[in-house]
């Protein structure tokens, strides 16, 4: 399903990185989730889990779902720590920030493991297994 991701910090995110624990399980349940609109969630099948792929299919993590109607049909909101950043786009067209609203993405139901900020972090930025 194709969807429009935004992004953006939490109290429970901000409270979790600020007091520096984003390498703790209570960050990873409140950071790696995908929240979705009832509609679309039902209409995946109601998933645990989903992957969210960027557009181009170079990037995609798996995150835990929240169903909520705080999000419209169609979009798709992450908080904005190392699992959205996976795939939101790194371009930042000259201001210095990428665009962490409105990215076009596909998301699809999984059975992956969703990683920890530190298998991430080894996986995705520093080359690791």
């Amino acid at each position: 399903m194709k969807a429009l991701l935004n992004t953006g910090s939490t109290i429970y995110e901000g409270q979790f990185a600020k007091g520096g624990e984003k390498y703790s399980e209570g960050y990873m349940k409140e950071c790696a989730l995908c929240w979705i609109s009832p509609l679309d969630f039902e209409e995946m099948g109601c998933p645990e889990k989903v992957k969210v792929t960027s557009m181009d299919g170079t990037h995609t993590v798996a995150v835990y779902t929240r169903c909520t109607d705080r999000v419209m049909c169609g979009n798709i909101f992450m908080p904005r720590a190392i699992w959205s950043n996976v795939v939101i786009d790194p371009h930042t067209f000259s201001t210095g920030s990428p665009i962490y609203k409105g990215s076009p993405v596909d998301i699809e139901p999984t059975d992956e493991e969703v990683l920890t900020a530190e298998d991430i972090v080894l996986k995705v930025y520093a080359g690791g297994k």
